[in-house]
């Protein structure tokens, strides 16, 4: 029983790191730019967008349609950053305690 102690101080220690990473991505924010910087998007931690910086160069009637998918393409950039930065945390959270394939934390 001595292997079943040391697992569940290790799921205690890991629930405490977890409430941990939560609140730093509460706090993080990454931003995805598109057309070289002519676009931007932020995005926080949880991948909520929390901003948008459009260039005044792009603010034309015909060129809605660019715009739109300079957008869409920021938004993408930054959510890989997002997602990339969770993933990192979560390495850092897990670290140690064997996870099944495929289990995903927070549940």
């Amino acid at each position: 029983m001595k292997n079943l102690g040391e697992m569940m101080q290790q799921v205690q220690a890991m629930q405490s790191r977890m409430a941990e990473m939560q609140a730093r991505l509460e706090q993080a924010t990454v931003t995805g730019q598109s057309g070289g910087g002519l676009v931007k998007v932020t995005l926080s931690g949880k991948g909520v967008m929390t901003k948008l910086d459009v260039d005044s160069s792009l603010l034309k009637p015909e060129e809605k349609d660019i715009l739109e998918d300079l957008i869409l393409a920021a938004h993408a950039d930054a959510k890989t950053k997002s997602e990339a930065m969770m993933a990192e945390e979560m390495k850092s959270v897990t670290g140690g305690l064997p996870l099944p394939p495929g289990f995903k934390l927070p549940f």
